[in-house]
């Protein structure tokens, strides 16, 4: 009878042990931190790296170190031999590395659109088609805009404009100080910078603006944000945190244009925060991504191509080229 007693007993305290309630968390135990990827991003000084200026200033969901370089090719090498995880260049160095890559680089968002403006002191100058006639100055044959501005001259059907070539920037903003009748392509900030020493100069014609009245799909692109494709398969959470990240900063250059113009100084990308608050409207700064992005980039690499093969790396990138997440 005490053996079944206490065998009783015992399938009670189990019973019990087996319906009674876990013990609960402490309510002021914090959750865990999710953890922050260190990503390298590099960028060019110049348009391209303005829409990043409050993510370097603010941070976002990714830990971030940014390298600022000067010359693209600087950028090309750094991203080629794994030194940055992310870049933003332009559209058609861009296509170019990933021929020399191997196809290992993706495009993932396209970040500044057409910056090129032609500017000049003469009232006259109105359109694409006042250019008939006239000599234009502009920096670096066999650049993107040079290929912008005669795939446009020429879909304009505009003829006999003869095309100078100066050795920077700087060089036009000179000629155009010197002479009011002559006429210079500039991109931003050069342009703004070149009104603002010249007050007589005005941006007469904006080629973004003629480039899509034209309504065939492209658009003219500036810069693009790319990653290697072997870093996008291994870390796909953490590029698709940056472009959250970067279209917010995006969005705060837009909506904040003096704190960004203040920040794009300390950065060194502009002299003088004035000149850059002015500039911003006209930088075409963007965050395009998806088809969106695919389709505006594709068609403008096809003119390229279509202007000189060599432009885009010989061929046009393939599909695995453009990032839909």
């Amino acid at each position: 009878m005490k053996k079944r007693c206490f065998l009783f007993a015992l399938l009670a305290l189990l019973l019990c042990a087996c319906t009674s309630k876990p013990p609960e968390e402490p309510p002021d135990a914090a959750p865990e931190e999710p953890v922050r990827i260190e990503v390298r991003v590099g960028a060019l000084k110049g348009p391209t790296s303005m829409g990043l200026m409050a993510l370097t200033d603010q941070g976002g969901g990714n830990s971030y170190d940014f390298t600022m370089v000067t010359a693209a090719d600087e950028l090309l090498g750094l991203l080629a031999t794994d030194k940055v995880d992310i870049a933003l260049l332009p559209a058609n160095a861009a296509a170019n590395l990933y021929q020399k890559l191997d196809h290992d680089l993706a495009v993932i968002d396209i970040n500044t659109l057409g910056v090129l403006y032609v500017v000049t002191a003469d009232e006259t100058v109105t359109d694409l088609a006042s250019l008939s006639g006239r000599t234009v100055l502009l920096t670096g044959k066999g650049t993107t805009p040079d290929y912008a501005l005669q795939y446009l001259l020429s879909a304009y059907g505009v003829e006999d404009v003869t095309l100078e070539y100066k050795s920077e920037a700087a060089e036009v903003a000179a000629a155009l100080a010197a002479d009011p009748a002559a006429v210079g392509l500039l991109p931003q900030p050069f342009a703004t910078a070149a009104q603002v020493q010249n007050t007589a100069l005005r941006q007469a014609v904006d080629l973004t603006a003629q480039w899509d009245a034209l309504d065939n799909g492209s658009r003219l692109v500036t810069g693009v944000t790319v990653v290697r494709r072997s870093y996008l398969k291994a870390w796909p959470e953490v590029v698709d945190s940056f472009l959250a990240d970067h279209a917010a900063s995006v969005a705060y250059a837009q909506e904040h244009p003096t704190e960004t113009a203040a920040l794009i100084e300390q950065a060194g990308i502009v002299a003088k925060a004035a000149i850059a608050e002015k500039a911003l409207p006209y930088c075409s700064l963007t965050c395009l991504t998806g088809e969106e992005m695919k389709t505006a980039l594709s068609g403008y690499l096809a003119v390229l191509h279509g202007q000189d093969p060599r432009s885009v790396g010989g061929e046009l990138p393939g599909e695995d080229f453009y990032y839909l997440p």
